[in-house]
């Protein structure tokens, strides 16, 4: 069964490139997450802290854990936000800029492996099979009393 189901297939290809990406960290010193946390900032102007978990897709405690230790690593800092007395901007320090143009080639390098080995048609369906997948989860169509298999 596991061949044929849908979720399968996304599940064991994410799970690959989380270990690839994850091995690949280790060269730089760092992890996947943090990889991605540092592409999610902006550069220039540093992002909200609120905005950054939306943003992400990823919860408050398991962001909060990842900006501590990239905290203590260096790669960013906290500056209170002049437009909330009350919010924060994360901002990347030097290190952190360094490490996100690391950051940005190992997906590069990810993205032009993959391109050289599909099709620009495959890669067009490829995507637009994501987005359907994620409209139909956002507009909560995937679990209804008319899609239920047990009628």
């Amino acid at each position: 069964m596991k061949e044929l189901t849908i979720d399968y297939a996304l599940r064991a290809t994410w799970q690959a490139v989380a270990r690839m990406y994850n091995e690949e960290a280790k060269e730089f010193e760092t992890t996947m997450a943090i990889g991605f946390t540092l592409l999610s900032i902006d550069p220039k102007t540093g992002t909200p802290s609120t905005a950054l978990g939306p943003k992400m897709g990823m919860e408050a405690t398991s962001l909060s854990r990842i900006l501590k230790s990239m905290q203590v690593k260096g790669l960013i800092e906290r500056k209170p936000n002049p437009n909330d007395g009350r919010g924060v901007l994360i901002h990347l320090t030097e290190f952190g800029l360094e490490k996100r143009v690391d950051s940005k080639n190992v997906v590069l390098i990810f993205n032009e492996a993959v391109k050289k080995n599909v099709t620009p048609e495959q890669l067009k369906n490829f995507f637009e099979v994501t987005e359907t997948i994620n409209k139909l989860i956002a507009d909560k169509k995937v679990y209804t009393k008319d899609n239920n298999i047990n009628k």
